[in-house]
């Protein structure tokens, strides 16, 4: 994972090096709005030619009281990966007109079966000077980050553009409307069963309430009020989330600063948990509480959710019993990460949904992070 700070050619969006307490920020972040996200306003995509795909968005919308109306079916690959050409004609017509049928709809879930990343195009041919090197060109990005952007036209596609829900980013002059971005989450896993599994452990969870502990994987020392950036940034802000969650005793907290990852087995009753680096080489440390939201951050830990074998951190997360979890399809370099103290803090507050903590707390869109798990899904802590 880099934490290169390329941008696209003639912008420059920074981070901000302040998160402070958020009680205060939820209601400037959804000014405007209602919150939280109800059943009403989720549009379900399921894909046609991806078996068990429909069968599974169906079962959700029943187990959430979704409308019937509100769901889209696609007619596009089942495979994850599709072409850019592809999404232009086979997705973004049909969800374009969903949404001008249905204004109330301010978030949209994918299901088991809809791609989920999108290649392409290929970089234009522009005479380069000798001497010199071609600009950075990445244009592959998520399917669901690129679906966010739905009803925003004619932005560039090289590398990402930023988030105007990202809280960190309020007053900084981003040009996109918020109400031309949608929250996007998708419901998926190398299984119908798990999926399945998925959808009735957030239900459960939020009757019951989410049991057990949070565990905070940090590389480094708490740096305190130092001015720091990049991966610093970010290992900071782990600290940060344990101090606030210790401060108001919401569940206990296990915060490793050593070089090392926790071990094997040492993190019983996850209920919460981040860390890093452990590229595409997931550690089973974790007794997955039932509704657990963890992610990891490292490059490409969502770059498959289905590939058997796989040790990313994305699929095994899921596959050893969490709820959601959160990844990129491929490089997102540091700064292309939801900040932990942002989605932490606002998910256990427990006013916003899975899918509002994300958004508030994701800087890009456009790029290559995916959230999987219920968009619905209200942390209610036991």
């Amino acid at each position: 994972m880099d934490s290169s700070s390329t941008r696209r050619a003639g912008r420059t969006v920074q981070h901000r090096a302040w998160l402070g307490p958020l009680v205060g920020l939820i209601l400037l972040f959804w000014t405007g709005m209602a919150w939280a996200l109800v059943a009403e306003e989720v549009l379900v995509v399921a894909n046609r030619n991806a078996s068990a795909s429909i069968g599974l968005a169906k079962y959700y919308m029943e187990k959430r009281g979704i409308p019937a109306e509100n769901l889209v079916q696609l007619w596009i690959t089942d495979k994850e990966t599709c072409t850019r050409d592809a999404y232009e004609r086979k997705v973004v017509p049909r969800i374009r007109r969903a949404l001008e049928a249905n204004t109330k709809i301010r978030a949209l879930v994918t299901l088991y079966g809809v791609p989920l990343r999108i290649v392409g195009p290929q970089r234009p041919e522009t005479p380069v000077k000798p001497g010199e090197k071609a600009p950075p060109w990445d244009t592959t990005a998520a399917f669901d980050s690129e679906l966010s952007l739905v009803l925003h036209q004619g932005y560039a596609l090289n590398f990402w553009q930023p988030n105007p829900f990202y809280i960190g980013f309020q007053g900084r002059g981003v040009k996109i409307p918020k109400s031309e971005v949608m929250m996007v989450s998708r419901l998926d896993g190398s299984s119908p069963q798990l999926v399945r599994r998925i959808i009735d452990d957030a239900l459960f969870a939020e009757k019951n309430g989410l049991e057990g502990k949070m565990y905070l994987d940090a590389r480094w020392k708490d740096p305190g009020k130092k001015k720091v950036k990049g991966y610093q940034l970010y290992d900071r802000s782990l600290h940060l989330v344990a101090r606030h969650h210790r401060k108001n005793q919401l569940l206990p907290v296990t915060l490793n600063d050593e070089d090392g990852l926790f071990g094997e087995n040492a993190c019983p009753q996850t209920a919460l948990y981040c860390g890093w680096y452990s590229l595409a080489r997931y550690v089973d440390s974790f007794e997955w509480s039932r509704g657990a939201v963890g992610y990891h951050m490292a490059s490409s830990e969502c770059a498959t959710l289905k590939k058997t074998g796989s040790t990313v951190w994305c699929k095994n997360i899921l596959e050893h019993g969490a709820a959601a979890t959160i990844g990129p399809v491929g490089e997102p370099y540091i700064q292309g990460f939801p900040m932990p103290e942002v989605f932490f803090n606002l998910l256990t507050e427990g006013y916003l949904t899975l899918v509002e903590a994300y958004t508030a707390a994701l800087p890009y869109l456009s790029w290559k992070m995916v959230l999987v798990g219920d968009p619905l899904y209200r942390i209610r802590l036991k």
